[in-house]
């Protein structure tokens, strides 16, 4: 998002996709700026960005770095998949949805000497490329691998961009996801899937396969997921350490308004000690500044994560996504505070993008930042730490530390941050 070393990256998984689908006879070179500087220059016939909303402006401003009269600036990514035309202003090239099928013939193009200004995805090609994690990084990612086993969403929550890109949900073969894993140097993975769990066969049949592999991994889970003891307890026995699960809002109004039926019908205190039951973390993740929101979410969203001891949170202003409905509505009402906050060069990290219809836009952001900076101060974490037994599993633990220490490290680290740096679109705001 900006130019500072992270230190809560992930392992990218695009650059072991891309390994995979590039033919031999490239040459190709994967650069993470989240945990390196980049060169200020770079010798390549093409260079390409990964480019999410958050980190638009960024890669524009690094395209325009990189720009010479004889190379290609190809561009992919969750953002082009709603903002293509944008990404063609500053990219010769812009890829639109999955790799599969789309990177190979730009590549073929691009020897040819006639690469298209847009290649766009077919979503019923099957997730049959191997993935390809033999890239060599710098960064070592905290020993920690990450997959991917499926792509797409069951659900379709107002605020989440995942529908823009998908409209389906497509999943490898178990037998390939058991090549992959095995093939993998790490011991500990993270399942990048937005929701591991589809429906309950599929689940089960991983599940199983993974056993063998005795791998610890965690994953994102819906509350369905969360209700079922016979699958917590075979997520738990094939190596399961840690499930993510949004809640988003305690609010019945503002979970209705954001479209999460499956939450609507849950009790979230049962469902996270049934959780607790099976020795596993929770992460959990929550949204505020809905319309439905007062000025009481804060303190009663924060003192619900305390209580029950949640291992590890995100407190999340509503950001108004392109392609969403969230956005669309923002729109429609004139309550966004900036045409395009992504490219603005005055909106800031941590700030309200729109107007809340209960309170100020900075009401929201002290609020969010509070929660933030309370719930990862040394107090909380003891409390939090101490208040469950199962902080104590000896991989539970160092995750929990860890994780609750480079959180509160990043809070300090990207709030009030300009978003790339400066790119001069007058038209943003």
């Amino acid at each position: 998002m900006f130019d500072h070393i992270s230190s809560d990256a992930m392992k990218p998984i695009l650059f072991g996709i891309l390994k995979g689908l590039t033919p031999e006879r490239f040459q190709i070179e994967f650069y993470d700026e989240r945990t390196d500087k980049l060169p200020e220059c770079i010798d390549a016939d093409v260079i390409a960005f990964s480019v999410e909303t958050f980190t638009a402006k960024r890669a524009y401003i690094m395209a325009k770095r990189y720009r010479t009269p004889t190379n290609i600036i190809a561009m992919g990514g969750f953002h082009a998949s709603v903002m293509a035309d944008e990404m063609l202003r500053y990219a010769d090239t812009v890829l639109v949805g999955d790799a599969e099928g789309t990177w190979e013939r730009f590549l073929t193009d691009c020897e040819s000497g006639k690469p298209k200004r847009k290649y766009i995805a077919d979503e019923s090609t099957p997730l049959t490329a191997l993935f390809d994690d033999g890239a060599t990084y710098k960064h070592r990612y905290y020993g920690i691998g990450v997959h991917q086993l499926s792509r797409g969403c069951k659900f379709n929550c107002g605020f989440c961009s995942i529908k823009t890109m998908y409209k389906c949900v497509r999943r490898k073969p178990v037998d390939m996801i058991v090549r992959e894993l095995s093939a993998a140097k790490e011991k500990i993975i993270f399942f990048a899937d937005d929701n591991i769990f589809y429906d309950r066969q599929s689940a089960v049949e991983l599940f199983r396969a993974l056993i063998p592999l005795k791998k610890k991994w965690a994953c994102q889970i819906s509350m369905d997921a969360a209700r079922d003891d016979e699958l917590l307890t075979l997520m738990k026995k094939s190596g399961c350490f840690l499930v993510l699960m949004g809640f988003e809002s305690l609010s019945r109004e503002s979970l209705a308004e954001m479209h999460k039926a499956a939450n609507l019908a849950s009790d979230y205190d049962a469902l996270i000690q049934n959780i607790y039951r099976h020795g596993l973390l929770l992460y959990g993740t929550f949204v505020l500044g809905c319309d439905g929101d007062r000025a009481d979410v804060f303190e009663k969203t924060y003192e619900f994560a305390v209580r029950n001891k949640i291992a590890v949170t995100n407190f999340n202003p509503l950001i108004p996504m392109p392609g969403t409905e969230v956005y669309a509505r923002m729109e429609r009402e004139g309550r966004l505070r900036y045409r395009k906050w992504w490219l603005s060069d005055r909106y800031r990290y941590g700030e309200t993008a729109f107007v809340p219809k209960h309170m100020s836009p900075e009401d929201l952001q002290n609020g969010c930042l509070k929660m933030r900076t309370d719930f990862y101060s040394l107090g909380c974490i003891f409390k939090r730490l101490f208040g469950n037994k199962y902080n104590f599993l000896p991989l539970n633990l160092f995750v929990f530390m860890a994780a609750n220490l480079i959180s509160g490290k990043e809070i300090k680290k990207k709030q009030g941050q300009m978003l790339g740096g400066v790119l001069g679109e007058t038209d943003a705001d």
